[in-house]
């Protein structure tokens, strides 16, 4: 199955025009054609490309500004690239802007049937759905009154709930979900869920960093029109909220020197390296059972991670955190002390924080150990180490999932008929699983 967007180096200009512009015929005769033209063309998108299959999530942040809405509406199909192209396979639902495309003096139960028939129902379609909408939007007492006497929220729900019943194969969310209240956000983000189980393929744009990193599969990043980072969620918002703390907090610049790790790895801030760096990590030992430093271990051995980082200033309670993805980018193991209940103290000058897990049941193959030292309610990254130090896992023999853990195959042999007697069990030794 193909991707269900494709956009390929998109660019898009607008036009500005002089502030003392003609507003009318006489005025033009009269001051001439020469503020008639635009004043200069504003490049509000530039060189962007990427895609989204069916089933994933893509988040689109950056500052106010910076293309986001812009780009949505392009691949809405509402206004043409002026460089570029983008294709979309499947029907859209799009949440583009809170209440487009109603009408203030309709019922809410007529704008339903309009914007389901500019969606692609029919009218009966939308007849069949409509009590549904109706009740997931939590309308049915206002369902028949002017929209023009609708909350903001209401009107948010009222698009929200018609959008959700038009199946659609590609969902365009513009910061909407920020309007409703808390319950009926957990209702959307539920709803949202369903369609990504389904096939759909969303493109979410929100100023919540916390949100994007929880929703989104991958994340793109416009800064000033074009693309300042592509990848996965966590490694692209980490980079972004730094950034963002690097200049509201006027820590460290971004443009440090490469450095480099004890294996010979190069670490290179915003490439493989996050942020704020007033806790910074200064060294990474995996170690194995016998507490050598060591970059490969049997499945299911021991495995300890050394973390050295030292504190310029007083940071209280900072939050350590490893992670093991393998090649394809699959998050294998996520810890923290948070989620295991540890509360770093207050860290100031040199510290040293190890974890230690008992066996490590990974599939044979390569892995990367990425790992993190974090605010203490994870706003954002004091310094984050991405796809630096490898791991390998090996083993007498490969398995096609990402755990390995012992095991071994029995097999039962009946006696009598139609095996009725006692069975007699077979232990198949041969490809048995590891041991420790």
């Amino acid at each position: 199955m193909g991707d269900a967007i494709v956009a390929n180096s998109l660019g898009k200009r607008f036009r500005r025009y002089h502030p003392d512009r003609p507003r009318t015929f006489k005025q033009a005769l009269v001051s001439g054609v020469r503020h008639l033209r635009p004043a200069e063309q504003v490049t509000v998108l530039e060189d962007v490309s990427f895609s989204v299959a069916p089933g994933r999530m893509l988040g689109v942040i950056g500052r106010n500004g910076a293309g986001k809405s812009t780009l949505l509406r392009l691949v809405g199909g509402i206004g043409r690239p002026d460089t570029g192209s983008v294709r979309t396979h499947g029907r859209i639902g799009a949440l583009l802007d809170l209440g487009a495309g109603f009408h203030p003096d309709l019922t809410g139960r007529e704008n339903v049937f309009v914007i389901g028939v500019i969606a692609g129902l029919t009218r009966r379609d939308v007849a069949a759905r409509f009590d549904a909408i109706v009740a997931f939007a939590e309308l049915e007492q206002a369902i028949d009154s002017p929209l023009r006497t609708y909350s903001s929220g209401m009107q948010m729900r009222l698009a929200f709930a018609v959008a959700a019943y038009t199946d659609p194969e590609i969902l365009l969310i513009d910061e909407v979900l920020a309007v409703g209240d808390l319950a009926f956000q957990k209702k959307c983000l539920e709803r949202i869920a369903t369609f990504r189980s389904l096939g759909c393929a969303i493109m979410l744009v929100s100023h919540d960093p916390a949100q994007v990193r929880q929703l989104c599969d991958d994340v793109l990043w416009l800064r000033n029109g074009r693309v300042a980072a592509h990848g996965a969620a966590e490694v692209v918002v980490g980079q972004y909220v730094a950034e963002v703390g690097q200049e509201t907090r006027h820590r460290t610049p971004a443009d440090l020197p490469v450095q480099l790790t004890a294996s010979g790895a190069e670490l290179r801030m915003n490439e493989t390296r996050f942020g704020s760096l007033e806790l910074e990590i200064t060294g990474l030992r995996l170690l194995d059972a016998h507490g050598r430093s060591t970059d490969t271990i049997p499945s299911g051995a021991a495995l300890s991670v050394q973390i050295d980082f030292v504190a310029q200033q007083s940071i209280p309670a900072p939050i350590a955190g490893v992670t093991i993805r393998n090649d394809a980018g699959v998050t294998c193991l996520d810890m923290s002390t948070a989620a295991t209940g540890h509360v770093l103290p207050t860290v100031e000058g040199r510290v040293r924080a190890v974890l230690h897990i008992e066996r490590l049941d990974l599939a044979r193959g390569h892995y990367f150990v990425d790992i993190g030292i974090y605010e203490q309610h994870w706003a954002y990254a004091y310094d984050y180490h991405w796809h630096v130090y490898p791991l390998e896992i090996s083993a007498p023999f490969q398995d096609n999932g990402i755990l390995s853990p012992p095991h071994s195959w029995e097999v039962y042999r009946p006696h009598g008929p139609e095996g009725s007697g006692p069975a007699e069990a077979v232990v198949l030794d041969a490809g048995s699983g590891h041991t420790a």
